[in-house]
């Protein structure tokens, strides 16, 4: 994978999957139940480290992703955070009052050691080869979760917010891109190889939003990391960006471009041209398994397999996905010779 990263093609492509370590798995199911709660996972280092292990025992993907959740940086920031089964997470919405008070009151690192050491202990049992993966949230992501205090399909209330209120929307990603930022450095220094910014619900806004709340905060998180650590890879994945692809590595100076499915394949072979893409199976045609996975696997690597190219899904796993099909895909895509 950091061949790739580096801009070479590799033949067959490195493959790992977004959410790998999931509830499609029955051992993550166990340890989930054994855990108690979905943030026990994620701060339980003994946990984190077992879950994020079991995909790479039963699949040999080419890449780990630390597991943990975008959301502990807000967390960790001093707002309240849990996991509501069948609902998501559920947070006290932010006011614009409130942005300048984040963090005073909560030491940031402390309240995130516990993923550190998951990151240095993945380093130790991981195989050599296998690349470590850490992530953050992009601000704009996991600001809309602050604001709105849970998820919603459209992001309609921090839209509102930021329209409403322009100076306190720039101050909260300001602040959120900061302590990524921060958060990235201390996983690299923890062991990561790589590290890929989530930008879940870049497809929501509009040209001049996408500029400023996402283009922006993702360009300073880099800029913050580079300066740590010069030339280090980054992935950027902001899902839903559509004509928006163009241009995002050149501004945010992204290392690679993580393209969701509805991206055509013509599009990111022009991405592709420019660096390094990951992507862009439809979780569903894993769901499905059969021709729909062997069409959707084939017609990505033919149009990408000679370029840069990390294979992954458009978006995460999904949990209703099968095992086999899981198995099978990482066949085809290795028999890509």
């Amino acid at each position: 994978m950091l061949k790739v990263l580096g801009g070479e093609a590799v033949s067959p492509p490195p493959v790992w999957m977004m959410r790998q370590a999931g509830r499609y798995l029955p051992e993550y199911r166990e340890k989930r139940r054994q855990a108690g709660s979905f943030l026990d996972l994620c701060y339980n280092p003994d946990f984190a480290v077992e879950v994020t292990l079991q995909p790479i025992r039963r699949f040999g993907f080419d890449a780990s992703i630390l597991f943990s959740d975008i959301l502990v940086v807000p967390h960790a920031l001093g707002r309240d955070l849990h996991f509501a089964e069948g609902h998501g997470p559920q947070m006290t919405p932010i006011s614009a009052e409130e942005i300048g008070t984040l963090g005073q009151h909560t030491d940031f690192h402390k309240h995130l050691a516990p993923v550190y050491e998951t990151v240095t202990r993945l380093r130790h049992e991981l195989p050599d080869e296998t690349t470590l993966i850490g992530f953050c949230g992009a601000p704009w992501t996991v600001a809309t979760y602050m604001i709105a205090g849970h998820g919603t399909p459209d992001q309609a209330p921090s839209r509102l917010f930021g329209f409403r209120n322009s100076a306190a929307m720039e101050q909260l990603l300001s602040k959120l891109a900061e302590v990524s930022a921060e958060y990235l450095i201390r996983q690299i220094e923890a062991g990561a190889d790589v590290v890929q910014i989530f930008d879940s619900w870049a497809g929501v806004l509009d040209e001049a939003c996408f500029e400023a709340w996402c283009v922006k905060p993702v360009a300073e998180i880099v800029r913050r990391v580079r300066a740590a650590h010069p030339g280090f890879p980054i992935i950027g994945f902001p899902r839903g960006a559509g004509a928006l692809y163009a241009g995002y590595r050149e501004k945010t100076g992204v290392t690679a471009v993580g393209l969701d499915w509805s991206v055509p394949l013509s599009q990111a072979q022009s991405l592709q041209k420019d660096g390094p893409v990951q992507g862009n199976l439809d979780p569903l045609r894993l769901v499905a398994g059969g021709r729909a996975l062997d069409e959707g696997i084939d017609a990505i690597l033919s149009a990408l397999g000679t370029g840069p190219l990390v294979f992954n899904l458009g978006h995460g796993i999904t949990p209703e996905t099968p095992v086999s099909h899981v198995e099978r895909m990482v066949r085809r895509v290795r028999g890509a010779r």
